[in-house]
């Protein structure tokens, strides 16, 4: 990868023919932290880019697969979005960990403070819900507590 993005003719932010998905966003779906690392390191990416499919951001890939160190990198950048909106759904990062019971990024995500804990899908459906259609109790007390610290 070193080589590769040496090279004067590699654009590094250009997403595949087939899903349009970025280096980054494949690397942060795949849990490939080193090569987020390098990716995330360079002024010619943006870590924001959604893929054609479904507009899925690195972040987006990275919180529902549940890559928490992948997630704290991404998060430590001002110009990643915590409330970016996938296209098929229109699940945040958060939604998508919540749904798949990823303790670990949601408590990240909230952490940040700027993550919309009650964002809805295109079916209603907020974090807590998806935590709680899936069983996913740490991740309920997760978002409760959040919910009970914002309404005092």
């Amino acid at each position: 990868m070193k080589l590769l993005l040496g090279r004067e003719d590699v654009i590094p932010d250009t997403p595949d023919p087939t899903f349009g998905q970025t280096p980054l966003g494949w690397a942060a779906k795949y849990g490939q932290e080193g090569i987020v690392k390098l990716l995330l390191g360079r002024e010619d990416v943006n870590p924001d880019t959604g893929d054609l499919w479904d507009d899925r951001s690195p972040l987006s890939w990275a919180a529902g697969e549940g890559h928490e160190r992948i997630v704290k990198q991404l998060l430590e950048r001002k110009d990643v979005n915590p409330n970016t909106l996938e296209w098929h759904y229109s699940r945040t990062p958060l939604s998508l960990a919540a749904q798949n019971g990823q303790k670990g990024v949601v408590k990240l995500l909230l952490g940040r403070g700027d993550a919309n804990s009650n964002s809805p899908d295109k079916y209603g459906k907020t974090p807590l819900k998806l935590g709680t259609e899936n069983g996913h109790r740490r991740v309920v007390e997760l978002l409760q507590a959040r919910h009970s610290r914002s309404i005092r």
